[in-house]
């Protein structure tokens, strides 16, 4: 997948390589060109100077073919206009943002941008709002095979056991978090409001579980 990054700064320079690392093509954009020196000889991405939400420089990025677009300069304005200039001009779907004042979250929010505040801040919380669900494991077995990695859970599963929830999507449970803590489920364990589901399962199973789980739990 095609993704485009505005700002690259500590963040945006460790998000490019670390999609690149995934095996994604990666633009970066930024308006000093000096910044590009943050994501090393190796990578092999675009390198775009310009301002991140005029269109001709996104273009050049190649918005039009992005999956997701991630705005993470050092400014809230320029990075919310940017995010919503991808999303509303060229139909970008997976958009988010970067903000330093966490007052505006809510105003952001209601404009459909997705956002993250500094004082939140780490790539992998972004990563997570641009791949598709569940596509950043938390572990990965030396084969690649088998991984552990949260999964959203539609809310008509509260209620029901944990152990329910590993029947349908053919894994296991391997953690939840709840109220910041983390617990090993029993088999009377039930799924409340607000839980973080850890699930271990076959890769291959990622897409098929997430489908699932997206969901209500069948009669």
């Amino acid at each position: 997948m095609h993704f485009v990054i505005m700002g690259c700064g500590r963040v945006g320079a460790s998000l490019a390589r670390a999609l690149e690392r995934a095996g994604h093509e990666v633009a970066i954009i930024d308006q000093d060109e000096s910044a590009f020196r943050r994501l090393g000889a190796s990578f092999e991405g675009r390198r775009v100077v310009g301002v991140g939400f005029d269109r001709d420089t996104l273009r050049e990025a190649g918005i039009e073919e992005a999956y997701a677009f991630a705005a993470v300069s050092s400014g809230d304005n320029s990075n919310i206009l940017a995010a919503r200039v991808a999303r509303e001009k060229f139909g970008v779907e997976n958009v988010v943002a970067r903000i330093y004042d966490p007052g505006r979250a809510e105003i952001y929010q209601r404009l459909g941008i997705p956002t993250v505040a500094t004082v939140k801040w780490t790539s992998d919380q972004v990563l997570r709002r641009l791949l598709p669900q569940g596509h950043v494991p938390e572990f990965t077995d030396p084969s690649g095979r088998v991984v552990i990695a949260e999964m959203p859970v539609n809310p008509a599963w509260v209620g029901r056991r944990v152990f329910d929830l590993e029947a349908v999507v053919g894994g296991r449970v391997a953690y939840l978090t709840r109220l910041g803590e983390g617990l090993i489920p029993t088999s009377e364990t039930v799924h409340q409001d607000g839980d973080l589901i850890h699930f271990s399962l076959d890769r291959d199973r990622l897409s098929e579980a997430e489908r699932i789980l997206d969901a209500a739990p069948p009669a």
